[in-house]
């Protein structure tokens, strides 16, 4: 998703998304997660109306352009996890699509201001919506034990407590740099290491910081309610804690709450009627993609079509969940 400045944004999968929603001239679709705007540009060029949402000020300004530009675009300043809420304020009870590119985006990547990548030094921010607490705030009066949870939680890192000592013992922090260097050095970094293991800690903590899998959750719902029949839903995750979330969420609403055997049959005796089909098999980008965009490497789009099942009752989904 990196490009120049001048050049046209082009998201990850665009293609492969377009392809999963179908959109038809004069339907509504929810670009969730706006950004640059490319998956909403594709959508309108297809003749759809858009509405498209972002917490982050920059990307509603960009919205704002392309709202005043084009009467079928609508922006809104929000979390996506709202859109139901948020679209019945604007008369709109159903839509045909929904999709969400889930995660930081290239545009926040990339402003070293923003904090959310230590491949330049900047302030410790990783603030999406640019508003409430920030990473360094919450790293310099956090716990050591709550830091090491989040960090093996988010990030998957098996040395999160030694990585939380040292952050603990380094306090306050201010920077990137200061923070990639602690873990760094925690974790005995050497240069030729494939992989920069700053890399899951600062995952974690920005997942923690703007309460990503949450959004993700709530938003898999949202998108539920506000589905017609037949509506699709499209969402690209970028790493494996997204994916399980999206990949779980299509596989319970299609009917099948777990693995089951000849003797235990896989659906819940007491499951309502299945609200999705998946569309197909998760979709990874092609070489030439990768080739053009290594963050696209990392993708993975997984589509669904809602049936007209009325929506999950969300006293049971908690409850089947924790079986």
């Amino acid at each position: 998703m990196t490009q120049s400045d001048s050049a046209p944004h082009v998201p990850v999968l665009r293609d492969e998304v377009i392809a999963a929603l179908a959109p038809q001239p004069t339907e509504t679709h929810v670009d969730g997660t706006f950004g640059a705007g490319g998956y909403s540009r594709a959508l309108l060029a297809a003749g759809a109306r858009v509405v498209g949402i972002d917490r982050d000020p920059d990307a509603v300004a960009t919205g704002r352009e392309l709202e005043a530009e084009n009467a079928d675009f609508t922006m809104i300043a929000g979390l996506f996890s709202d859109l139901a809420s948020q679209l019945a304020e604007r008369d709109i009870d159903q839509v045909d699509g929904v999709t969400f590119d889930i995660g930081v985006s290239s545009m926040q990547f990339d402003q070293g201001t923003r904090g959310f990548s230590f491949q330049a030094d900047g302030p410790l921010d990783m603030r999406m919506s640019q508003a409430g607490m920030t990473a360094a705030e919450w790293l310099n009066s956090a716990d050591e034990a709550d830091i090491a949870d989040v960090i093996y939680r988010y990030g998957e890192e098996r040395r999160s407590r030694r990585i939380a000592h040292a952050i603990v013992a380094a306090r306050p922090l201010t920077t990137t740099g200061e923070l990639a260097r602690i873990v760094r050095k925690a974790v005995g970094h050497k240069p030729h290491d494939k992989k920069d293991p700053a890399t899951r800690a600062f995952q974690a903590i920005r997942i923690f910081i703007n309460a990503e899998l949450e959004e993700l959750e709530r938003g898999l719902a949202a998108a539920e309610r506000v589905l017609r029949p037949g509506g699709r839903l499209a969402v690209v995750s970028f790493h494996s804690l997204e994916d399980r979330i999206v990949k779980r969420f299509l596989k319970r609403r299609s009917g099948a709450l777990g693995a089951g055997s000849r003797h235990h049959p896989p659906t819940h005796p007491d499951a309502p009627a299945p609200t999705f089909s998946s569309l197909a098999k998760a979709v990874r980008a092609s070489d030439a993609e990768i080739a053009r965009n290594p963050r696209a490497r990392s993708a993975t789009l997984r589509a669904g079509i809602r049936s007209a099942a009325p929506a999950w009752d969300e006293t049971f989904d908690r409850e089947s969940a924790a079986c």
